[in-house]
């Protein structure tokens, strides 16, 4: 339980690779719009990495709770909230197992940064959505956040943009691309760093599998949610297959 290579791998770092004051500031007023409206208290962060978004919700007000598969990504979330003086639990859980790891209700679930795609099969995924709901009260919240596979995946879109971080006289730098397959996606991170003059790298890679609007549209329904909406990005703008970068997705379990 709780080994996951590329993550465990990567825990050091990935408080690295993200910049995370960036990134917050763009994604948190839509996240938490959509909290208020619809009233949450206690949020549930799911494949939480290093627990940002917990531990941002914790700050202002939230009863906010982590769980991800990867076990040196919670313990890194652990440090963090210890050094913050956060009470906000943190669990080694993974996608479909939340509700027996995890006690009560909450008022909404979130699964972002392209999380849901680690599941390479349709009854994985509908698993994880009965997960989901499972954890959820009436009326819960769920939103998710995945890349746009509807664009991505036809056009076979290989490298992503290069990431830089600096510390003093260290610097990293982090390269992604994508290897294609007949139905799933290998993703590959190459890790360079320098210290003392001198670079080292590390490379890691997992299996994706493209989850595109019309899949969700059908399961999400079938995992008991009753309504969905689809936006394309963190600004609130409708799904556009075509364009969007994003499939946001904004779901309340019947």
């Amino acid at each position: 339980m709780g080994e996951v290579p590329l993550y465990d791998a990567f825990s050091a770092d990935y408080d690295r690779f993200v910049d995370w004051p960036e990134r917050l500031a763009r994604e948190l007023p839509f996240l938490e719009a959509r909290l208020r409206e619809h009233g949450v208290r206690r949020v549930l962060d799911s494949a939480c990495g290093t627990g940002q978004h917990a531990l941002a919700l914790a700050r202002r007000g939230y009863e906010a709770a982590g769980a991800d598969l990867s076990e040196g990504m919670i313990a890194r979330a652990r440090a963090l909230a210890a050094e913050a003086g956060l009470q906000v639990p943190f669990a080694v859980a993974g996608l479909g197992r939340l509700a027996q790891a995890l006690p009560g209700h909450f008022d909404a679930v979130l699964c972002l940064g392209n999380s849901l795609p680690h599941l390479l099969t349709a009854p994985e995924v509908h698993a994880a959505l009965v997960d989901f709901a499972a954890v959820l009260g009436p009326g819960g919240l769920l939103i998710i956040q995945n890349r746009n596979y509807d664009r991505i995946w036809p056009r076979r879109e290989r490298f992503m943009p290069l990431q830089v971080h600096r510390e003093g006289e260290r610097e990293w730098l982090f390269f992604r691309f994508m290897d294609w397959h007949e139905s799933t996606l290998t993703f590959n991170v190459v890790t360079l760093e320098r210290s003392g003059g001198q670079w080292s790298y590390r490379v890691g890679a997992t299996e994706l599998r493209p989850i595109l609007q019309a899949e969700l549209a059908v399961s999400l329904p079938q995992a008991g949610f009753a309504e969905a909406r689809f936006y394309g990005d963190y600004q609130g703008n409708p799904f556009d297959p075509e364009a969007s970068s994003d499939l946001i997705v904004v779901a309340t379990r019947g």
